[in-house]
């Protein structure tokens, strides 16, 4: 059986059932790299503040990184006893160099030690992310340049409200992707932050450089508190919230693609490669990937709950709780990745049915808002001119007309403002032209704004 660290105190072996309840190594075993690389960069300090001898340094070392390539030809056993990955390394490395193995646990915890291990791989795994949403977001500045000229109606309360450009509704997501990409760059000064040195909670009696361990393993700041240092995954729950608010840009997404692509609609078809079928109707054509990025946004999002109730009753300073941190922060990683790289692979290959696009802006008096500032621009108050075209909506719906299919003698019967220059006015291109304010859907606003996102990829 193998000797627990603790097993001096006791007087018991740990019960099997213990064992396999309290085992992590199912699920930390894929933070092997950065918990190596943090007993390394520990075990150089140790060595430069003469806390460990040179060559029992270099000893250590080569050990370690032997056991990582064990790891990685998958020749490394894995075993209940042992808990986690910290002590797998540990008790591997104690077999290959003997008893100087005991010495790498100097002035450190594997509280400080998990902690290490944790930033680590979540600093190089939101950069991972970081360049994967900017991809995302080449591929929605490609769609909208390609698809200037598309119109569509824009909506509100899911009812057709004003005509926009589809690349002015494309871009709303860009805007989106764009704020996410701010949060996680903001995100990493909160991961980036070194708590090796603190080790249980109250830090250390020898002589450490907690500085040179940080600048040997790339942080750019060192925690100021050891209680806190241990304790904190605030840092795992910022990333939640960031990977959470992504997803749900995602998910909104995901929606208005599965509506789009629908018979009733029939704005945008997905290509067969991302489409699946039924298994008795031979019709159907599926928006299964939309429909999976919408419905895995869920367990993100419960993944940021679960750990906010994992650490909300909490005292100072670690607590075994802790240990399902790493479960809701993998899956959380794992899934905003693959569904930030399904997502750009489906946009680059969806086909805009845009003469489809272009006739829903024709119907739902979409031009309404517009005749209204036709009769403000002819000294009509605004709300008296709202007054005016809701009537004239009312005797136009009566009638089974447009706005714009009335004639002259009709709308004249709504006020004697509007002459026949009205129906240019109306038209689907004038209005979407017309909207110049910045941030509008004006075609050389939109192309402005395309232009600005290309600069910046």
């Amino acid at each position: 059986m193998v000797e627990k660290l603790w097993d001096g105190r006791f007087s018991e072996k740990t019960d099997k059932s213990v064992e396999a309840f309290t085992s992590s190594i199912d699920i930390d075993k894929r933070l092997y790299a950065y918990d190596i690389e943090g007993s390394i960069a520990h075990c150089k300090m140790l060595a430069k503040t003469q806390i460990i001898a040179d060559d029992e340094a270099s000893r250590l070392i080569e050990g370690l990184k032997q056991v990582k390539n064990e790891i990685e030809n998958s020749s490394f056993k894995t075993d209940d006893s042992l808990e986690d990955i910290h002590m797998h390394i540990e008790s591997r490395l104690t077999q290959i160099v003997g008893e100087v193995a005991q010495k790498l646990h100097t002035a450190r915890s594997r509280n400080d030690q998990v902690a290490v291990d944790i930033r680590l791989y979540l600093k190089d795994e939101v950069k991972n992310i970081i360049g994967k949403l900017v991809d995302l977001k080449k591929i929605i500045i490609k769609l909208s340049k390609k698809h200037i000229d598309v119109f569509m109606p824009g909506y509100t309360h899911m009812q057709r409200a004003q005509p926009v450009l589809l690349s002015h509704h494309l871009m709303a997501y860009y805007e989106m992707f764009s704020r996410d990409r701010q949060r996680f760059d903001d995100c990493i000064k909160r991961i980036d932050v070194m708590p090796l040195g603190s080790a249980a909670l109250a830090g250390t009696t020898y002589p450490i450089d907690r500085q040179y361990t940080a600048n040997l393993l790339g942080f750019s700041k060192i925690s100021a508190n050891s209680i806190d240092a241990v304790s904190d995954r605030d840092f795992i729950i910022e990333f939640l919230a960031s990977a959470s608010i992504c997803m749900m840009h995602l998910s909104r997404m995901s929606e208005e693609l599965i509506i789009w692509t629908s018979s009733e609609f029939n704005f945008i078809e997905l290509s067969d490669a991302f489409s699946t079928g039924s298994s008795i109707m031979p019709q159907k054509k599926n928006p299964d990937v939309p429909e999976l990025v919408r419905g895995k946004s869920g367990r993100v999002f419960g993944n940021l709950i679960a750990l906010l109730s994992i650490m909300k009753s909490l005292p100072l300073a670690y607590n075994r709780d802790m240990q399902e941190d790493k479960e809701p922060l993998f899956d959380s990683v794992d899934t905003l990745k693959a569904c930030i790289n399904i997502f750009a692979l489906m946009l680059d290959k969806i086909k805009i049915n845009q003469s489809n696009t272009y006739k829903a802006t024709l119907s739902g008096f979409l031009n309404a808002t517009d005749m209204a500032d036709y009769l403000a621009t002819r000294g009509m108050p605004f709300r008296k001119a709202h007054a005016c075209v809701g009537n004239c909506v009312n005797y136009a719906q009566n009638n089974n007309k447009e706005l714009h299919e009335l004639s002259i003698d009709e709308l004249k019967l709504f006020s004697p403002l509007i002459d026949k220059e009205i129906y240019e006015f109306l038209t689907t291109e004038k209005m979407v032209n017309r909207r110049i304010s910045f941030g509008g859907t004006a075609r050389d606003n939109v192309l402005k704004a395309i232009n600005k996102a290309e600069k910046k990829a």
